[in-house]
């Protein structure tokens, strides 16, 4: 239980995001002469670099994050902060490469988008998956994290916390549209690094350094737990060829064809703006490893020294050996590492990330229902109509969201449950984005049934995981599982490509590249603006960090 005065702190703060909110949204609308639908679910395309970087990276660094980072850097040392390292790549390609096809053909959602590279049943395919992706892991998955610290905080039952804090999100987030989210995740996102920060100095002064730490890892045994490319057979599935070869299929798909996170690039003032928020965000994402994972690590050397008490985290395993529960090590280090206080100001950035992964997802969920689903079947709908189908969607994602959350609860970690459903989920539609961006023969009919049997066997797969735990199946790793899913979407693909030729139209035909020097000949801003001049700083910067840590 927490202090009163932290309790005061964290409502004060819900309150001032929500007034924030409502006024970002309302204030907007009013000063605008864009269209109703465009500007409420797109900015009225008027967002620039600096926020466009802050609400990529708030809307990927959620609850989630927080809680599950600190759990796997406990549990498995900084191995996990290859998914935010290598993020970094990603959204290197998200800049170059996907970028320019986004902005010049001025879709709304990545389904427009896949209907002008292919053709229509793509598009409706792919509105389908991205929202049962965003209700699950966007929404549901921050839901349960949020609702696991909440718990432990303030004694509350989970779903009452989680029902209050989704509900006030959700009143800023459907008044206000695009424009209210990007405003205050970019104000969430410092609330929340900065608490990050806090409970990390916190941790590293109470360890005593560095170099203490890594005394304690040396006499336990533990210096692997230091390193983020792990060899063959290591015991945690992910070795570094796992790393190489699995990651991309998820980070392809999750930064570069997730509608959750590429409608902040949508909403760019132009492709500039765009290039250069994505880069912005990829520098950002080098700090999740110190401030997320690295704690972690640090309440494992504290726990091994005997320097924190996890005795409330114990627990007995069928095998009768006492084991640490350790999905609450980042709530326990709030309450044993913080003075009262700065208590308030961890749970306020606990709530910044809950409320900031909803409010996104909620946004794109009722862009995508309302573009691709009823515009599509009432095509002369008018903006008032869109925006108002949009709303409507948004709270049934919410209703939905929250009848998951005792399923999900299911999975010993929040972060590999989340990774797992991920990498069934990504395969074909990393094949076909990746496909039609850089094949000129990747035909419509090829990528329609690649979307549809491609998705239909991840289903498979993760169904007889899930059903039948000894076969062979359940003991590929999911990185390797999405690596080889995505093979066959490609051969799938490829093959069928051939079967079925290209028939290219106005629109498709100027939808991929000829040659891969063709992103780096546009025209660019001058200084250190330049998207070229940051690419390279920003490849070599991750390339040192790889050497220091492998």
């Amino acid at each position: 239980m927490i202090a009163n005065v932290d309790i005061v702190i964290a409502c004060l703060y819900i309150l001032f995001i929500l007034i924030v909110g409502l006024w970002a949204g309302i204030s907007h609308k009013r000063r605008s002469k864009a269209a109703a639908a465009d500007e409420y679910f797109l900015a009225g395309k008027s967002l620039r670099w600096p926020a466009i970087g802050l609400a990529l990276f708030a809307t990927n660094i959620s609850t989630v994050h927080l809680v599950s980072l600190a759990q796997s850097g406990f549990d498995s040392g900084l191995l996990n902060g290859n998914f935010e390292w290598m993020s970094a790549f990603t959204l290197i390609l998200l800049a170059l490469f996907f970028v320019p096809f986004y902005i010049k053909s001025g879709v709304a959602t990545l389904p427009d988008f896949l209907e002008k590279r292919y053709n229509r049943s793509c598009r409706d395919w792919l509105t389908v998956i991205s929202i049962f992706s965003a209700i699950i892991i966007h929404i549901a998955f921050s839901m349960l994290a949020g609702g696991i610290v909440l718990k432990t905080l303030f004694g509350v039952s989970m779903y009452t916390s989680v029902i209050i804090i989704s509900l006030i999100t959700a009143v800023y987030t459907i008044i206000g549209g695009l424009k209210a989210v990007v405003v205050t995740e970019s104000i969430q996102t410092i609330v929340l690094v900065t608490g990050a920060v806090i409970i990390s100095y916190a941790a590293f002064q109470k360890i005593g350094g560095w170099e203490p730490m890594v005394q304690v890892l040396q006499q336990e045994g533990g210096m692997e737990k230091l390193s983020l490319l792990r060899p063959h057979g290591d015991s945690s599935g992910m070795p570094w060829y796992a790393i190489f070869l699995g990651y991309p299929v998820l980070g392809i798909w999750y930064w570069c064809a997730d509608q959750t996170i590429v409608q902040r690039v949508l909403g760019a003032k132009d492709v500039n703006h765009a290039r250069v928020g994505s880069l912005f965000c990829g520098f950002i994402k080098i700090l999740p490893v110190f401030i997320f994972v690295l704690p972690g690590l640090i309440a494992y050397a504290l726990t091994q020294s005997g320097q924190l008490d996890v005795s409330s985290l114990q627990t007995v395993d069928a095998n009768g050996n006492t084991v640490v529960q350790s999905k609450g090590i980042y709530t326990l280090m709030i309450t044993q590492l913080l003075p009262s206080g700065l208590i308030g100001v961890l749970v306020a950035a606990l709530l910044s990330g809950l409320m900031s992964q909803v409010a996104g997802a909620l946004n794109s969920v009722s862009t995508m229902v309302s573009y691709d689903v009823y515009q599509r079947y009432k095509p002369g709908t008018t903006d008032k109509k869109l925006v108002q189908v949009g709303k409507i969607a948004a709270g049934v994602a919410l209703v939905f969201s929250l009848l998951l959350l005792p399923l999900l609860n299911k999975y010993e970690s929040i972060f590999i449950g989340l990774n797992d459903i991920i990498a069934h989920i990504a395969p074909p539609i990393t094949c076909v984005f990746l496909l039609g961006v850089f094949w000129s023969k990747a035909s419509a009919a090829a990528a329609k049934h690649t979307l549809w049997w491609g998705s239909l066997l991840g289903a498979i797969v993760f169904a007889v995981n899930k059903l039948v735990p000894g076969s062979l199946l359940a003991q590929v790793p999911f990185m390797m599982m999405a690596f080889y899913l995505f093979c066959v979407c490609v051969i799938m693909q490829v093959v069928l490509s051939y079967v079925f030729p290209v028939q290219h139209t106005a629109e498709s035909k100027n939808l991929f590249w000829t040659k891969l020097s063709e992103p780096f000949r546009m025209k660019a801003w001058s200084g250190p603006g330049n998207y070229k001049l940051l690419t390279v700083l920003l490849l070599m910067v991750m390339t040192v960090l790889y050497y220091m840590f492998k």
